[in-house]
């Protein structure tokens, strides 16, 4: 097999998800990789090309691993963190998609083969068409909008018993909401949480399970707002509704307290896309404090780190939860890695990411059938972009030739 070299290094933007890097790897094969990564596009951007393309122009495009070690162990030096593993993140999953387009397989294959036929999806209240989100990207924010097709969010609060029941229909397992975030929105409200807002918060759950029973599993996603009594207040009252999990009902940035909202929260809770490294999650496996590993592919290195906490939790027994509410690679970089390891469980989808956004910026996407999503048949990741992302030269750019 012929050395690719990469000879050049494309980001870009787009005004369809604001909040997404768009990234193309370019060998000198004629093979080329995509990746990306979300939240601050401009500032990974800034560091692709400002940091890592001396390193990665003429470089030998198939050392996937020896790239990752380098640019994450050079980052710690000012902090491997943030826009820089989301950075190398990007990179990370535009290497592996060159590796396994060169090798002639999908890269589910590359990764150790066939383990589950398709991945178990659950479906998140993404935002519809008409709920713009306030400030651009911030973490964690959303507006629920206006009825519209495929505004989840909206139907969650309005008709959640007609949106479980469509849910059914279609053969998905599963739904997650956030319907507690207006509290924790209001002044304070990430420290105490009134028996009214909870009442209000959780009546879409409520409603769901007069209607449908325990045939739908329920989620709920804090979105790391509230700190331990508030979380405990829900948890209690969410032990009735016999939730799958709840994700980030308390902010993740101190492991003890996790372990302790775990231990008396009475419910299972999965932990955490905001966590970055491999440390982290070893902390978070090692002191009990999570039920499910919940990880996003392109915010912890790419799908060599999401490879590493995957096997980690299974060492611990521990299943895998994939995030994904940002971007079509992200998606496909879990369902690859849930195809090559059997304790994936879910992978989060958005209905209207899977049938309008994401279908709109690649080429192809791998189908849902059952509930489950299947797994990509072309070779590397399954897809690439939209070439009409980078007509624009404005808006791209580029390191190398």
């Amino acid at each position: 097999m012929p050395v690719p070299r990469i000879t050049r290094i494309e980001t870009t933007t787009t005004p369809r998800l604001p909040g997404l890097l768009v990234t193309r790897v370019h060998t000198d094969e004629g093979i080329v990789g995509s990746g990306e990564s979300y939240y601050i596009p401009r500032a990974v951007a800034a560091i692709i090309h400002d940091w890592m393309a001396p390193r990665l122009i003429g470089a030998d495009a198939l050392n996937t691993e020896g790239h990752y070690r380098f640019l994450y162990e050079r980052a710690t030096n000012f902090g491997a963190r943030g826009a820089e593993l989301r950075a190398i993140s990007a990179i990370d999953l535009a290497l592996w998609d060159i590796k396994a387009q060169m090798a002639g397989m999908p890269l589910w294959q590359l990764l150790g083969g066939r383990v589950q036929e398709g991945v178990r999806i659950y479906s998140s209240i993404g935002y519809g068409k008409a709920a713009p989100r306030p400030g651009g990207s911030w973490p964690g924010y959303g507006q629920m909008g206006e009825p519209a097709p495929l505004n989840d969010y909206w139907r969650a609060v309005n008709e959640p018993e007609a949106l479980a029941q469509e849910l059914l229909a279609e053969g998905i397992g599963g739904l997650k909401l956030w319907t507690l975030d207006f509290a924790a929105h209001q002044p304070n409200g990430n420290l105490y949480i009134t028996p009214a807002d909870l009442e209000k918060g959780l009546a879409p759950f409520h409603a769901i399970r007069a209607a449908v029973g325990h045939r739908l599993e329920l989620l709920l996603d804090g979105h790391g707002f509230f700190q331990l009594p508030a979380a405990l207040r829900i948890a209690e009252a969410m032990r009735e509704i016999r939730p799958l999990c709840l994700e980030d009902v308390i902010r993740p940035d101190c492991v003890d307290t996790i372990r302790d909202f775990r231990d008396r929260g009475g419910v299972p809770i999965a932990v955490s896309e905001m966590l970055i490294s491999t440390e982290d999650y070893r902390l978070v496996l090692e002191k009990r404090a999570a039920d499910y590993i919940m990880i996003d592919p392109t915010w912890v290195g790419g799908v060599s780190q999401t490879l590493r906490i995957t096997d980690l939790a299974q060492a611990y027994n521990i299943p895998v939860m994939m995030h994904d509410c940002t971007g079509p690679l992200t998606l496909l970089a879990g369902v690859h890695v849930g195809i090559a390891r059997g304790n994936v469980a879910w992978q989060e989808t958005v209905r209207v990411n899977l049938r309008e956004r994401y279908p709109a910026l690649v080429t192809g996407f791998p189908a849902v059938r059952n509930g489950l999503i299947t797994a990509p048949e072309g070779n590397g990741i399954g897809t690439r972009w939209d070439d009409a992302l980078f007509a624009d030269s404005a808006t791209v750019e580029v390191s190398g030739k």
